[in-house]
């Protein structure tokens, strides 16, 4: 085995991961081919890239259902191999009242934003990505959903929210979402596979 680097020098290579670090190639992560071409993988710990900026995102429905956990799970992994922003979307409506009169103390709004904080906690197993986007808006959830599909590179939705009937294939929102959406839309089963 030469030890001696020949002229001929690779340009550095680097490459970023997932988390930012540098991988370097060549037997001591110089970059610098040698006489046998091996190729080694190292990482730099210390040795910093700024991360791709993530240009396209992927917006998910949100409602707490198994279902709409498999499609944020699915998203995620999307998001990996695209490096797409994830935006979650969680739509609130305030109930019907009867003559003026609210008859719980319930609030629509808090109860979606702590589906947003246990969806989210579920999915990332802790705090999400900074790559994740959560918004949590008053609207019929279809519609928001719809609105939010502007300019993304895919709509992920599941089946059946906590309204669907047993043994329906689709619900109303994911079958809105699939005739109206601006872009792709996936539909996930809970019993799918992320």
């Amino acid at each position: 085995m030469a030890s001696e680097v020949n002229d001929r020098t690779v340009p550095p290579i680097g490459e970023e991961t997932c988390d930012g670090r540098v991988s370097r190639f060549g037997v001591d992560g110089t970059g610098i081919a040698t006489d046998e071409y091996n190729t080694a993988l190292t990482f730099d710990e210390d040795a910093r890239l700024p991360l791709r900026p993530r240009t396209t995102r992927i917006v998910v429905g949100l409602d707490g259902s198994k279902a709409s956990i498999t499609a944020l799970r699915k998203a995620i992994a999307l998001a990996t191999g695209s490096h797409a922003a994830v935006q979650g979307v969680v739509a609130w409506q305030n109930p019907n009242v009867y003559g003026g009169y609210n008859f719980t103390d319930w609030s629509p709004q808090a109860d979606a934003l702590r589906i947003m904080d246990d969806t989210m906690e579920e999915a990332f197993d802790g705090p999400p990505p900074d790559w994740f986007t959560p918004l949590v808006r008053q609207g019929n959830p279809a519609e928001l959903l719809i609105e939010q599909s502007r300019g993304a590179e895919m709509l992920v939705v599941g089946s059946r929210g906590h309204g669907g009937f047993a043994g329906l294939l689709l619900g109303s929102v994911s079958t809105a979402c699939a005739e109206h959406a601006h872009c792709p839309v996936l539909v996930m089963h809970d019993e799918d596979p992320a």
